[in-house]
């Protein structure tokens, strides 16, 4: 089962339950609520009506001329038509009833009268007449099985119990703001519900879905594909950040091991050379062979030289985060500079330099490193370009960047190489040769182009390659 499924069905089971057995205890308690109310305002009447009889009843019973019958007789005969909360009420439901000290009726409201019978075994006259509370619940009829609930008070005077009033009402009175009670309660706890597994419905979809926003950055960091987490709330996003954290520190892993791998490539080979020719000038060589073994030490050192010096330089970039010191340069004019500095190497084999194009256009950049980048760049045209060829100079602008472009003329860059081209330590073999560079000189120029903002893009010349390094403006 998906996780989205789980996690509703666990909400969904654990907010069904919650809210079946809290509709079933509400429901449960509303009737007996209703009915406890009920008695507490049918005691404070009793107790009234008991007071209200005292003034009118002796040892013998109620006195002739009783004002209590006559008004009891008239509130039968009230009509009543009032809202109580949205329900009407027409009848007037209570039946009082007063009790001698034998409990026999004396009075009665009720239709038909029980004026004249013996009470004294009902509960609510018994135990009334005892000194304790007296109530009691009984039926109309065995026909009519509605509930009446019946509550006495004693009729008091001068410390002497002179009978009883008892004041009944049916529960079906009351019947109606019960059913209405228990629908509200009910409809409420329906809307609860429902209200629970929308929350239920939107908090899983948000945690699924950040939980395949994790999976696809996941899938993607595996890939290779560089991203950076996804930006998430509480504990998913520092679990986003732990993942980052984590694959960069994989990444930086895997990246020393292959450069380290690289490197150690790019060592064997002069080392290799260096070892060969210090062999033999140990022992006694002509004059000629001693220079020309001296001459490859020479070499292989420089070219040693030049690798570790490359490696310095690009760690020293990618530590970087901005540029240092800032000038503000004319790009063409300072490109010009550059080729004169490279006038030696260019006139040794025989190249020469146009422009195909030349825009006017400062730039506010870090001379150093972009000297540095322009060098590297510079250098590797001058090593793949055919003697007596010619390089392509190039300065043009777009709204938001300036471009510095170089061609040469050399055997260009398969296809498949385009994606390698700028990272270190790739790099093809030079013209009539099969000895590889070291990358590096590329990888520096990518990085200071990254450093303002720009970038290092490549396109096949037919023949040669052409290196654009653009810059922000």
């Amino acid at each position: 089962m998906r996780l989205g499924l789980r996690v509703f069905f666990g909400f969904f089971l654990i907010a069904g339950l919650s809210a079946v057995l809290l509709l079933k205890v509400f429901l449960a308690e509303v009737k007996p609520s209703v009915r406890e109310v009920m008695e507490d305002l049918m005691v404070d009447t009793a107790h009234l009506m008991a007071e209200t009889a005292a003034d009118e009843m002796d040892a013998d019973g109620i006195k002739p001329g009783s004002l209590l019958a006559a008004r009891l007789q008239r509130y039968v005969k009230r009509e009543v038509d009032v809202p109580i909360w949205g329900l009407r009420k027409q009848s007037l439901d209570l039946r009082i009833y007063v009790t001698d000290a034998r409990g026999r009726v004396v009075l009665d409201s009720g239709q038909p009268s029980a004026v004249g019978q013996d009470y004294s075994r009902w509960r609510d006259v018994a135990l009334t007449l005892r000194g304790d509370y007296g109530a009691r619940s009984t039926r109309y009829s065995p026909e009519d099985r509605s509930t009446i609930l019946v509550v006495a008070a004693p009729i008091l005077k001068d410390g002497q119990t002179l009978g009883v009033v008892s004041v009944a009402k049916p529960v079906a009175s009351v019947q109606r703001f019960i059913d209405r009670a228990e629908r509200r309660v009910f409809w409420a706890g329906a809307a609860l519900l429902a209200a629970s597994l929308i929350v239920g419905v939107t908090v899983t979809l948000w945690l699924v879905a950040s939980v395949r926003r994790l999976r696809r950055y996941a899938q993607q960091a595996q890939a290779g594909q560089a991203i950076a987490p996804p930006a998430m709330p509480g504990e998913l996003g520092d679990l986003a950040n732990a993942m980052d954290a984590m694959r960069r520190r994989l990444e930086g892993r895997e990246q020393l091991e292959h450069d380290v791998r690289a490197l150690t490539h790019e060592l064997k080979s002069p080392l290799a050379a260096l070892r060969a020719s210090g062999e033999l000038l140990q022992d006694e060589l002509p004059a000629a062979d001693r220079q020309r073994f001296a001459a490859q030490v020479l070499d292989q050192t420089a070219r040693l030289q030049t690798l570790v010096e490359r490696v310095l330089a690009l760690s020293q970039l990618e530590v970087q985060v901005g540029l240092g010191e800032r000038q503000r340069v004319d790009l063409a004019e300072w490109a010009e500079a550059q080729l004169e500095r490279q006038a030696p190497r260019l006139s040794q084999k025989g190249l020469a330099i146009a422009w195909a194009a030349r825009e006017a256009v400062v730039v506010d950049v870090d001379t150093a490193l972009l000297e540095l980048a322009f060098g590297n760049l510079l250098v590797n045209a001058i090593d793949f370009a055919p003697a007596g060829s010619t390089l392509e100079l190039a300065v043009s602008t777009t709204p938001t960047t300036a471009r510095l472009t170089l061609r040469d003329h050399g055997p260009g860059v398969p296809p498949a190489g385009f994606a390698q081209l700028g990272k270190r330590f790739f790099s093809t073999a030079r013209p009539g040769s099969l000895v590889k560079g070291s990358g590096l000189g590329l990888a520096i120029a990518r990085r200071v182009a990254e450093l303002h903002g720009g970038r290092l893009a490549f396109e096949a010349a037919e023949p040669g390659l052409r290196v654009m390094l653009v810059l922000q403006r």
